[in-house]
């Protein structure tokens, strides 16, 4: 009895070894997303069949990072993910080992009938991967459109990804902000960058968007085999 206690304790402080372990590396690896880092870990994602929740969210800062430089105009969107970052960030760091990945997250919710909750974590995950199928629609529509205005291609991606889950308040509030994007060229800057390794970081967000899709397809089958998939906005 008693040697079954050690190894019940032992087992207990490993855990909360490993748990202190990942919020630290946690802490040291916030600041901008590097998407050298966030292809590494999707990567990863692939051979373990899981979809990392860190991954996840460093994809969404990313993301945030980069309207965060187109300024104001994007502020409904900014926000939105900023607010769904924090409220999913807060469920990683209580237990960054339970919650290490999505499909935990979501499911401890749904058991819990607490996931259509306005504030929970799924909702989360829901509203922070609609926002990455705009991005990822906008950025194809940049490569493959190199004529196209930024207005068109922001509107074409909007309609397609956000608009259907949007209430008329918040459309109402995304048309105003979708006609004051910066011009294309300002954007595509933001996006693919500058200088000499304006090249090698256009191809690393080709290789990030050719990881995203997939795993935006897994969420979405995720997120509808837990009825999650046709929660809307106001």
């Amino acid at each position: 009895m008693k040697e079954l206690q050690v190894k019940k304790k032992r087992k207990s402080e490993d855990k909360e070894e490993e748990v202190l372990r990942l919020k630290r590396r946690w802490r040291e690896e916030e600041g901008v997303p590097d998407v050298t880092f966030i292809i590494e870990q999707l990567s990863l994602k692939r051979s373990e069949g899981k979809i990392p929740t860190a991954a996840f969210l460093r994809v969404s800062s990313l993301l945030l990072h980069v309207i965060d430089q187109i300024g104001p105009t994007m502020v409904v969107l900014r926000e939105d993910i900023r607010r769904n970052i924090q409220r999913l960030e807060s469920s990683y760091m209580a237990d960054p080992l339970a919650n290490s990945c999505l499909a935990e997250i979501i499911k401890k919710e749904v058991d819990a009938g607490a996931a259509r909750a306005g504030e929970s974590s799924s909702r989360a995950v829901l509203w922070l991967t609609r926002s990455m199928d705009f991005s990822v629609a906008l950025v194809e529509g940049l490569e493959g459109d190199p004529e196209a205005s930024l207005e068109r291609l922001v509107e074409e991606a909007y309609e397609t990804t956000l608009k259907p889950w949007h209430g008329w308040i918040s459309t109402a509030a995304y048309k105003v902000a979708l006609k004051l994007v910066p011009h294309r060229r300002k954007l595509v800057e933001l996006v693919v960058g500058e200088g000499e390794d304006s090249d090698s970081l256009k191809g690393g967000i080709r290789t990030l968007v050719s990881l995203l899709r997939p795993l935006l397809s897994e969420i979405h089958v995720l997120l509808g085999e837990s009825r999650l998939d046709r929660l809307k906005s106001a």
